[in-house]
């Protein structure tokens, strides 16, 4: 396959010589798709032997109850990897990874990734860069949890727009999320989200505009 800059330039292939690539990719079992929004590139229940790479687009990963009902438990954006944990463990699936809007996604074996006996430069790399991820993946849920275990929506909002700003390191920043994936990702109430994100613009804490924010001043605490 083509080696483009969108995956030399990824996370997961960092530091792995040009040349090393398409042996590299072939040894992997590479295979590329192309989804729509709102289709689903892996389901929950299903069993999958392949991590997936980001190319292009976002990808949400999505849990749902026994009644259909979805929440966002994480996100995957250009460069990221999704489902390395059940591609390595070998476990079904107990989230789906839907395209948020038109996704171009590279699918790899996960289990050449895992090999103690790394015979090139580039598959030691490669396993050294998915050890990476792994444990960023875990600081983001730490990330999520620490906004999760605020006690209203308001402190939930504040948490996480407050960790999007400090990440973009500036007080006017966008984030990833519209409305409705933003209330899934918070598991909160969207009508509520949005009565509470209104007060906030009201008390001069914030303003916005889609899916732009600019934190203005301190928020006072309370519901």
């Amino acid at each position: 396959m083509e080696i483009s800059p969108l995956l030399t330039g990824s996370p997961l292939f960092r530091g792995i010589p040009s040349e090393e690539l398409p042996a590299l990719l072939a040894r992997l079992e590479a295979r590329e798709r192309r989804c729509r929004k709102g289709e689903l590139l892996l389901r929950r229940g299903e069993r999958t032997d392949r991590l997936g790479l980001v190319l292009s687009g976002t990808v949400h990963i999505v849990r749902e109850d026994f009644w259909g009902n979805r929440g966002i438990v994480g996100l995957a954006e250009a460069g990221d990897v999704f489902a390395e944990s059940y591609a390595l463990s070998g476990e079904s699936l107990e989230v789906s990874a839907l395209a948020a809007a038109e996704v171009t996604a590279l699918f790899l074996r996960a289990e050449p990734m895992a090999g103690t006996q790394a015979g090139t430069v580039g598959e030691a790399r490669l396993t050294a860069n998915l050890l990476s991820l792994l444990a960023g993946k875990n600081l983001q849920l730490t990330r999520k949890m620490r906004h999760m275990a605020r006690r209203t929506t308001r402190e939930k909002l504040l948490s996480y727009l407050s960790a999007q700003a400090l990440a973009a390191g500036r007080a006017a920043f966008d984030i990833p999320l519209d409305r409705q994936q933003l209330a899934d990702y918070l598991a909160v109430d969207r009508s509520a989200m949005s009565a509470a994100l209104g007060g906030l613009r009201d008390e001069g804490v914030l303003e916005f505009r889609k899916n732009h924010f600019c934190l203005l001043r301190p928020a006072e605490h309370g519901d």
